[in-house]
């Protein structure tokens, strides 16, 4: 008992601030001239984005100008890289506050790594660099608290998860990062590379209402939100009861957190989000062995490069350049070399194309209820890319997207060997995300995630006579599930926008190896999500191949994109 309380004293004495001064630059006192750069979170997430607040406080004359350089990585080892930047301008006299999501790129597969986000700044205020890191065990779930959890629990917390996760690749391991409720984002992607968030009662009442609407499509997404409170109920603190995809729990507390407790919670249910995107992928990614495998003809090519040996030996010295014109050679010679290489040329375009295809599996939730009015998806995609003129693509709006290691072979080039190196560069601007870099390459097989947020007026509605429904999705809808709160499932197919619909009652032995089969087509993460959405009443499971997709590359193909929408009945 001595020694918990004092771990506990000696947590009291870790600083209080729960955001991350980066950068600060006095450029002229006497005006109170100065940028401040703030992490509103202590550490960075494997993936996903760091929120980080910039304020710019011009008090002289002349405008200001900023640029900020930011990188992310392994924090040692080689591994995959991804950039951005970002450029402030400030007239004379004004002060501005900016929030900025960085990108952070794919999660290491360097055990004994973290993730390193470097900033520089350069401009009228002068040069300045800071590095802010994070470092988890490859299967710890990445936690976020908050102060008044963390300030007092954070050395037993942090001794518990270095007793579950340390390895032999790692010495120590930290339980999660602090926030600080009232500077909360109010961007949903600034908690996308998370698994969990604790708070008080308290935290949760003073949290701004848009960083709470932020919190809750993160949670929707998959994200799991824990209020601690000895009195308050999820309705009196305006949280609603169905979490879509991920959960909201009301938890006691005491005079402290159990830590052993506090870790086994942690640890239940989904597996982490950065274990998903190194493992559920490679092995056997449904989506993957559903496009199918292709072989490299390498006959033709090995006949290509005979006919050229041929040609530029024997034949070139001896018909082209024979005895007494040997000089020719200067001419011969580099003419067969160009006239092999734009053969290989065509041969690959002729076998490979242009551009590429691929399949998509789409995992979405439709919440038209309290005013939401949007859509929260998981996508999935595979493409087998043939040449490609241009590897830039936007992506609208800005979303949270990975790669993911597949399987070993000739056409793979993002794997989870440890001497893998790739650029992965985001870079946020006007709402949107541009991509660059190694997210497709030319006759290569990749895999992505996307997790978004999307605005949508779609939805499953009752109609005027009981038991009939209408669809407003502007898509036709193959099959729909519906669960009644008696317990009774529906069937309905070949459902059209606008028009009315009766489902017909059927057994559920009827129902599970649909959704079943359904499920199986994603990876262990989403399989798991569709699982648990999949058993609420009142709610409905929908199939369709009709339904649009995240665009990424504009070169890709794709040839289907398979959807299952989930959602209440409006």
């Amino acid at each position: 008992m001595s020694m918990r309380l004092l771990l506990t004293f000696l947590a009291l004495l870790l600083p209080l601030a729960a955001q991350e001064t980066l950068i600060r630059e006095v450029v002229d006192p006497l005006t109170d001239t100065h940028i401040e750069i703030t992490g509103l979170f202590t550490t960075t997430s494997p993936g996903g984005y760091f929120p980080m607040r910039v304020k710019i406080a011009n008090n002289r004359k002349s405008t200001t100008k900023i640029h900020l350089d930011c990188e992310t990585g392994a924090s040692f080892g080689q591994n995959s890289r991804t950039s951005s930047s970002y450029d402030f301008e400030v007239p004379g006299e004004k002060i501005t506050t900016q929030d900025v999501m960085i990108p952070l790129g794919p999660p290491t597969f360097n055990y004994g790594g973290g993730t390193n986000l470097t900033i520089k700044m350069g401009g009228s205020y002068g040069t300045a660099e800071y590095t802010i890191n994070g470092e988890l065990d490859p299967k710890q779930p990445a936690v976020l608290l908050s102060e008044k959890l963390f300030t007092p629990n954070a050395s037993l917390l942090d001794s518990a998860a270095a007793a579950k996760f340390t390895s032999s690749y790692r010495s120590s391991s930290n339980f999660g990062g602090k926030f600080d409720p009232k500077q909360l984002p109010d961007d949903w992607l600034a908690f996308s590379g998370y698994d969990w968030v604790l708070m008080t009662d308290a935290d949760w009442t003073a949290t701004p209402p848009g960083s709470r609407n932020a919190i809750l499509s993160w949670v929707r997404l998959g994200g799991n939100l824990v209020i601690y409170s000895n009195s308050l109920t999820l309705a009196s603190l305006g949280l609603p009861n169905d979490a879509s995809y991920g959960s909201i729990k009301i938890h006691p507390i005491g005079t402290g957190l159990d830590p052993n407790e506090t870790i086994e919670m942690v640890s239940k249910g989904e597996p982490p989000r950065q274990d998903s995107l190194r493992n559920d992928y490679e092995g056997s990614w449904p989506l993957q062995a559903a496009f199918g495998s292709q072989s490299f003809q390498y006959a033709i090519f090995i006949f290509v490069l005979i006919l050229f040996g041929i040609l530029v030996g024997p034949v070139n010295l001896f018909v082209f350049a024979k005895s007494g014109q040997r000089h020719r050679l200067f001419i011969t010679t580099p003419i067969i070399s160009l006239g092999a290489s734009l053969l290989l040329i065509l041969l690959i375009i002729l076998q490979d194309g242009f551009g590429g295809n691929g399949m998509r599996r789409v995992l979405m939730e439709v919440r038209p209820d309290d005013g939401q009015h949007a859509v929260f998806l998981h996508q999935e995609q595979f493409a087998r890319t043939g040449v490609l003129t241009n590897s830039t693509f936007t992506i609208d709006p800005a979303c949270a997207i990975n790669p993911v290691p597949i399987s070993l072979n000739r056409w793979a080039r993002y794997t989870s060997r440890n001497d893998y190196r790739g650029t992965f560069n985001l870079q946020p601007e006007d709402g949107k995300l541009r991509a660059s870099g190694d997210w497709f390459q030319s006759r290569s097989e990749h895999g992505h995630i996307l997790s978004a947020v999307l605005p949508s007026r779609g939805r499953i509605e009752a109609a005027d006579k009981a038991g009939t429904y209408v669809s407003t999705f502007d898509f036709p809808i193959k099959t729909l599930f519906y669960l009644n709160d008696a317990g009774q499932w529906y069937r309905a197919d070949d459902i059209q926008t606008g028009k009315k619909f009766t489902p017909a009652p059927v057994e559920f032995s009827m129902v599970d190896p649909v959704l079943a089969e359904e499920a199986n087509g994603f990876v262990s993460r989403q399989r798991q999500m569709l699982n648990t959405a999949r058993q609420r009443p009142k709610h409905f499971v929908a199939i369709t191949d009709a339904a649009p997709g995240i665009e990424t590359n504009s070169g890709i193909h794709w040839k289907k994109t398979h959807t299952v929408i989930t959602g209440p009945i409006q």
